[in-house]
């Protein structure tokens, strides 16, 4: 029987930065929409931006951990 651990493990970092790019992304462009919209508000949009980039860089950091538990489990 073939092991798909390593199949698991690309798959579990693969989405997972898919995923928190793609969160980036879209964050990225509501901040500068906003930032042109309401160019007096830079402060409190640039700390929201900020925030939303640390959860959505949890997310990748999260499938290296699950890969690395995948990889790891014996």
């Amino acid at each position: 029987m073939p092991s798909f651990q390593p199949l698991a493990v690309a798959l579990a970092i693969g989405l997972a930065g898919i995923g928190a790019g793609i969160a980036m992304s879209v964050a990225n462009g509501r901040a500068y929409e906003a930032l042109g919209r309401n160019p007096e508000a830079a402060s409190v949009i640039r700390t929201h931006f900020i925030l939303g980039l640390v959860f959505a860089e949890t997310i990748a950091v999260f499938g290296l951990v699950v890969a690395m538990l995948i990889l790891l489990k014996p």
